[in-house]
């Protein structure tokens, strides 16, 4: 006879316990759902249940609390909160998400399953022997892969959500690429789980699955969108709109069950199908917003449900079939390899997808990491193969281990590979085209003499032209005279030089600015130049800064510039760059592949031919260069004459000599991913020219 006292206890037990260790778990920067399983587990015999327990205490109070009348009451609503959940999750799978990024999402989804599910079928084929049911060797090792290829979209979705990075780029194609991974995750479960359930005088059923999805997208689905004019009529979200959603809900999750397919099916099908869009007909502008309108609301109502009170139950009902105590090191040891085939396989695979569809490197590791984490997802679909009958408590223990720890390491590991830093620049980004606002590249040229200036200014707007919309700020501070300053004490012949040098200044922002590129003057007093100099070039944003290596306080401005920085070490030889061949070092480094684009840039523009000097990495540059049309060449030598750029990391100039003009400092967030054909095809001819030495 059902107790009960005892449920409504376990109610307040499980609650309880799964919100604390999730705000522990949100306090160590993990997902809370990390928590919430692990509340799960240690409620079950692997910490309360357990022999030890009972031994040192007397007695086993996982036991007393989930006693055996009580565990069926408890997987009912598990069960409830399941279909709920699979409801929500298929309500957010938002088509909008793979709108543009059709190509990368397909390309990342199919690598990140593909070797995964091959490497875990390969798994289960070694391990069918001893954990593989009768008449199940072939739904278990198609589950496993299956089960090893799984993303999880909601917790990937509430990780990015927690960083601010759900409107960047990134983010969007890590959850374009999750929902079409959970969408072929859960169509291969489905063939599994029938697979799996076939047998009886109901294996027909099964047949039924293909048209039962045909009559939801093309039938139902319709009908569903009908709900739009009746919520725009009443204006909010009422009990017979939500009663017939409901219906419809668990409807389409006692179909599948009935086919042997499994319950969850129906009711993700049922969250997919719902509207996104105006029924046909209606305005399409109200439409929409009152179907966005309307899926909040329902997501407000369920989700809150679903995830507070009944996901915990189902935690604590998969946390029951997990005991960890009985594991020996031969588990161990197949823990390993699960492991490491499930973080591999993922990484992998998504990273090689990524980088087959164009995705820079640092981004395809990011995303790689984001499309790892397995969380609840993973949770789902091994409990139905343990209702199925396709795991053993063994197996399903030590996949859930596995779940938990590749959604732990995605947070630490994603901040390794894409700092906080580059994550707000995405955001900023984001924020900016949001408000159609076109990102600026900045130029500042650091003029510490005014009369012999007009070199550093015609390079620095050289090195402008490479981009689109561009723009060359020139910097100018001029120190206060040595004492104190008194209207009418010398401050007018102060002024009157600094009007001299405004006007210098400003003939050469008409000479070398246009309407493409705008040249624009920054000159002012500063008591103390060293120190004003770098906090002036960190507040103007620059992306690139090209300054002489004799600037007040250099090494402090080499210190913070967060852009490119182009060192100038011997000005005067500018003034013949017309007509010199352009050398430059490169070994592999960011400063060097920063050096290369710079020495590129200004070849091109002088339309002048390129020599690079290094090793196999330097011919292998060239080569690519070559077929791209670049006039370029390798050497193992600086050609006499040249005019040589090289990485910042060749200070100091032993492998370079002193013949350099020109280091070159990589920004803080190059990656190796340089368009090289973009650089040669917007390179236009600008070319930096100079007096004659006086």
């Amino acid at each position: 006879m059902l107790r009960v006292d005892i449920l409504l206890l376990d109610l307040v037990v499980v609650l309880a316990l799964a919100r604390l260790l999730g705000a522990g778990a949100k306090l160590l920067g993990q997902p809370p759902v990390i928590g919430e399983i692990l509340a799960g587990i240690l409620l079950g015999p692997s910490l309360l249940g357990s022999v030890w327990f009972s031994s040192w205490f007397g007695f086993s109070p996982g036991n007393e609390l989930f006693p055996a009348d009580v565990r069926p009451a408890l997987k009912a609503l598990a069960n409830v909160g399941l279909v709920l959940f699979m409801f929500v999750v298929g309500m957010e799978l938002d088509q909008k998400l793979v709108r543009g990024k059709g190509r990368v999402a397909a390309g990342v989804s199919l690598g990140s399953m593909l070797l995964p599910f091959g490497l875990g079928c390969g798994v289960a084929l070694w391990l069918a022997d001893q954990h593989a049911a009768h008449n199940k060797t072939l739904a278990f090792v198609l589950f496993f892969g299956a089960a090893m290829a799984a993303t999880a979209f909601p917790v990937l979705a509430r990780i990015l959500t927690d960083r601010g990075m759900q409107r960047t780029e990134l983010g969007g194609l890590a959850l374009a690429s999750a929902a079409v991974i959970d969408v072929l995750a859960w169509t291969v479960l489905a063939v599994v789980v029938a697979i799996a359930g076939a047998g009886g005088n109901e294996q027909w059923h099964v047949a039924l699955a293909v048209p039962y999805a045909l009559i939801m997208l093309f039938g139902v689905r319709p009908l569903l969108r009908r709900l739009i004019p009746s919520y725009e009529r009443s204006g909010r979200l009422t009990p017979s709109l939500l009663s017939l959603v409901l219906i419809g809900l668990f409807a389409s999750a006692w179909a599948t069950e009935w086919m042997q397919v499994h319950f969850i099916f129906g009711a993700f099908l049922f969250g997919a199908i719902m509207p996104h869009s105006g029924a046909a007909g209606h305005g399409q502008g109200g439409g929409e917003l009152a179907a966005e309108k309307l899926k909040y609301e329902i997501l407000e109502r369920l989700e809150q449900l679903a995830v507070l009170l009944l996901l915990p139950m189902f935690f604590v009902v998969s946390g029951l079939a997990v005991d960890l105590t009985k594991l020996d090191l031969s588990a161990v040891g197949v823990l390993a390899v699960i492991l490491v085939v499930a973080v591999a396989g993922k990484l992998v695979g998504a990273y090689a997808g990524a980088r087959l569809t164009g995705v820079p490197r640092r981004r395809s590791a990011a995303l790689a990491t984001l499309i790892n984490t397995r969380g609840l997802t993973e949770i789902v679909i091994l409990t139905v193969g343990l209702q199925k009958g396709v795991l053993d408590n063994e197996l399903f223990s030590l996949m859930v281990v596995m779940a938990l720890v590749t959604t732990a390491m995605t947070g630490p590991l994603l901040s390794w590979i894409y700092p906080d830093r580059l994550i707000a620049r995405d955001v900023a980004e984001a924020e900016r085209a949001a408000l159609g606002e076109h990102t600026v590249y900045r130029v500042v040229a650091v003029l510490p003499s005014v009369r012999s200036g007009r070199d550093l200014a015609a390079l620095a707007a050289t090195l402008a032209t490479g981009h689109r919309p561009a723009e060359v700020v020139l910097a100018h501070l001029h120190p206060y005279p040595e004492g104190r300053l008194e209207v009418g004490l010398g401050l007018s012949s102060e002024l009157a030089e600094m009007a001299g040098s405004l006007a210098t200044l400003e003939s050469y922002a008409a000479e070398f600015g246009s309407e493409e590129l705008p040249v624009r003057v920054v000159s002012r007093f500063a008591a103390d130049v060293s120190t004003e100099l770098p906090e002036l070039i960190v507040a103007s944003r620059a992306d690139m800064v090209v300054t002489p290596a004799d600037a007040p306080g250099y090494e402090r401005l080499r210190a913070r510039t967060t852009g490119r920085l182009v060192t100038v070490l011997w000005p005067d030889r500018l003034l013949d760059l017309v007509g010199r061949t352009i050398a430059v070092s490169y070994d592999g480094g960011t400063d060097a592949i920063a050096a290369v684009q710079v020495a590129l840039v200004l070849a091109t523009g002088q339309r002048r031919p390129l020599v690079v000097v290094g090793g196999k990495r330097a011919t292998a540059l060239v080569t690519r260069l070559a077929e791209m049309g670049a006039d370029v060449h390798a050497s193992a030598t600086f050609p006499d004459g040249s005019m040589v750029v090289a990485p910042d990391t060749a200070r100091p100039l032993g492998k370079v000599s002193a013949s350099a003009d020109l280091l070159v400092k990589a920004e803080q967030d190059l990656t190796d991913e340089i368009d090289w054909a973009a650089t040669l095809t917007s390179t236009t001819l600008a070319p930096v020219t100079g007096s004659s030495p006086a």
